[in-house]
């Protein structure tokens, strides 16, 4: 049976993501923002749950651990180099380790940049990718604890996995991203379509998400850092691709 996924806004800008094997009943939050919204959800959904999911420290992706915790029981399960930042953490987790959910399997990606221990949870069976926030629609996280060549690198990693893999990411950024990319990549056809498809759908007040990593290759401009055209639209004809993520990167942080 299909895995089903319950995503929802807390507060203005933050998804909460919920995964649910209904062959065995059990149930994963990506991340724990809060703990009301996401206790909400499973309510609504008559899900129990099972699994906590961690992708990195920091509070809006922690803070409602403890409390969901305390209620259910859950494992908390997060990058084994942080657990001393992660409340409750019960296991811990390292490049290439599977973590399943019920009849589901994720294996663990190391995505440092955004902080130096971010993971990714990537469930092959069923074609998505929880990027936390390593990969935005659109664009990329902003490096607090990491350097560019390691973001860069770990963008490589998400960018190797089938076109066709479904992102859910920590947060909708998609307009504002969307903005910026136009500045650096304006030539870009795939880009100006999306662009416009994300404008209508939060005039409508939907969700960008999820995108496939197949979209993101053609209209990210964090993942098109290689592409002349987007060298050349940044002044950078003739760098590498890690000096033009670079400057794309700062120019972000300025936007």
């Amino acid at each position: 049976m299909p895995a089903e996924i319950r995503q929802f806004l807390i507060g203005s800008d933050n998804f909460g993501v919920l995964i649910h094997d209904p062959e065995t009943g059990a149930t994963a939050t990506i991340d724990a923002c809060e703990d009301a919204p996401i206790q909400r959800a499973l309510d609504e959904a008559g899900w129990k749950l099972t699994h906590i999911l961690v992708t990195h420290h920091h509070d809006d992706h922690i803070a409602g651990i403890p409390a969901l915790k305390a209620r259910s029981g859950a494992r908390v399960i997060g990058p084994a180099r942080d657990r001393d930042r992660i409340p409750g953490m019960d296991r811990g987790l390292d490049e290439g380790d599977t973590v399943i959910v019920g009849a589901m399997a994720a294996t663990v990606i190391d995505t440092p940049g955004h902080t130096a221990n971010h993971i990714n949870f990537h469930f092959a069976g069923e074609k998505i990718l929880f990027s936390g926030d390593t990969l935005f629609s659109l664009g990329c996280g902003r490096l607090f604890e990491g350097t560019p060549a390691q973001m860069w690198t770990s963008l490589q990693k998400l960018a190797a996995l089938p076109d066709d893999t479904r992102v859910y990411c920590g947060h909708e950024y998609t307009l504002s991203n969307a903005r910026f990319a136009l500045t650096v990549d304006p030539d870009n056809a795939a880009l100006r379509e999306r662009a416009a498809e994300v404008e209508q759908l939060r005039a409508a007040g939907s969700f960008t998400l999820p995108t496939t990593i197949g979209r993101e290759k053609a209209t990210n401009p964090f993942l098109r850092a290689a592409d002349p055209a987007v060298a050349a639209a940044v002044g950078m004809a003739g760098r590498t691709p890690l000096e033009v993520f670079t400057e794309l990167r700062e120019r972000k942080n300025r936007a």
